[in-house]
């Protein structure tokens, strides 16, 4: 089942069941005919529309199209989109990420930057030895380091704040 929302205000379910598709349960009886690469002919309860996908971005899982000359920005969730949100971590991404944490206690080995770098998201940052294994912490976001708080060598508990972003 997928979500969508339409203009941030109108939210319909759509399943896909073989050749149909239900919009909130109801099976959606339309015939289309291509008129253009990103645009369409649709007839609907024997009404005519003219539908043109304007803008796709598929990474945020948003198009804008344009029907009848009105414009619609289109939203999608699928399933994966709709567990994270209901498990409360749909907007990590959003979250702006301001510092890191040692996951558990340990020994910092190494650390890969310097204050004022400017890292990418995944790029190492140190490695912390805990329980005779090495660590390796990646940055979750992209960012400039602010402050390094520990030094190589340093024993570190839980939680305890290792470096903090600009």
């Amino acid at each position: 089942m997928y979500k969508i929302k339409v203009n941030d205000h109108f939210e319909y379910g759509i399943e896909l069941k073989g050749e149909d598709i239900t919009v909130n349960g109801e099976v959606l009886e339309i015939d289309s005919s291509a008129t253009g690469k990103y645009s369409s002919n649709l007839i609907f309860k024997n009404k005519s529309f003219n539908a043109e996908v304007v803008e796709f971005d598929k990474k945020e899982k948003k198009c804008i199209i344009k029907v009848n000359g009105n414009i619609y920005t289109i939203q999608v969730e699928d399933q994966f989109d709709q567990l994270l949100k209901k498990l409360g971590i749909d907007n990590l991404s959003a979250t702006k990420i301001s510092e890191i944490k040692a996951p558990m206690p340990g020994l910092v080995l190494s650390i890969s930057v310097n204050e004022g770098d400017a890292i990418g998201k995944g790029d190492n940052l140190l490695i912390l030895e805990a329980m005779k294994m090495e660590n390796m912490l990646k940055s979750s976001t992209d960012g400039v380091i602010k402050k390094i708080l520990v030094k190589q060598g340093d024993k570190v508990e839980k939680n305890q704040i290792l470096i903090q972003f600009v």
